[in-house]
């Protein structure tokens, strides 16, 4: 019920509202009302992102508006958490972000990352802490095209759908457990049963909870995933047909 308020860097100032918003993908659409005609950014290709290659953050850090930092991507693909559960298929955003230390603070989420060229390459989205507060120069942007997805979902359908495989998990010494399953959902369907550790997805080792959430998350719902695991001694795949939830 909040009212919503856009101010352009000309000074302007006009009304917008909701169209939704995604907390698994920490994304949210508005739209702004009587802002005539607008140039749109360019956006980039995340998928073609280079560790080394400059980047700009710009952002309101603070409420200082306006503000640029400039760094490099320092990381693709890391597995983010913006609050932890053991739910996998909770609706809490798991970010497979780009990492950046160009400087990222509270007031600069939502702000584009942009690469040398001005093209929109990630969404800001969270810093790394130490201790309570202490930022220590680790930020995280949404890769674009998955923001971009979402976005188009928020737009066309006012929600969106995120991929589940219906367990709960956790970490373990040589993969992640698979601590409770649903009877009816995705991962029970293809066989799969409490206290299998799961290995691999789709080939590619995942070593904790945090690893295997964020590579189900870059998925969508009916995409078929093949999880490799071990049932005691054996090790077996599973075909598992994601379910979808929305949020």
């Amino acid at each position: 019920g909040s009212r919503i308020r856009v101010l352009y860097s000309d000074g302007r100032r006009v009304n917008a509202v909701l169209v939704g918003r995604s907390p698994s993908y920490d994304i949210a659409v508005i739209k702004a009302t009587g802002a005539g005609s607008l140039p749109p950014i360019e956006l980039g290709d995340s998928e073609h992102v280079q560790v080394g290659e400059p980047v700009l953050a710009l952002g309101s850090p603070l409420g200082l508006s306006g503000t640029v930092t400039e760094g490099i991507v320092s990381a693709r693909n890391r597995p983010v958490i913006v609050s932890e559960s053991s739910d996998a298929d909770a609706p809490t955003a798991y970010i497979n972000a780009i990492q950046t230390d160009a400087q990222i603070n509270p007031g600069s989420s939502g702000g584009p990352l942009v690469d040398a060229g001005g093209r929109v390459i990630g969404v800001n989205s969270a810093i790394l802490t130490f201790g309570a507060s202490r930022n220590i120069g680790l930020g995280f942007a949404i890769p674009i095209n998955q923001a971009a997805t979402i976005a188009d979902q928020l737009i066309k359908n006012g929600k969106a759908t995120y991929p589940v495989i219906g367990a709960n998990v956790a970490d373990a010494a040589t993969g992640v457990e698979l601590t409770a399953v649903d009877a009816q959902g995705p991962a029970a369907k293809a066989g799969l049963r409490a206290k299998d550790l799961i290995t691999k997805v789709d080939s590619e080792t995942v070593n904790t909870m945090e690893e295997l959430i964020v590579s189900i998350r870059t998925r969508r719902p009916g995409d078929v995933v093949v999880l490799e695991y071990a049932r005691g001694s054996a090790r077996a795949r599973a075909s598992v047909t994601l379910g979808g939830k929305v949020g």
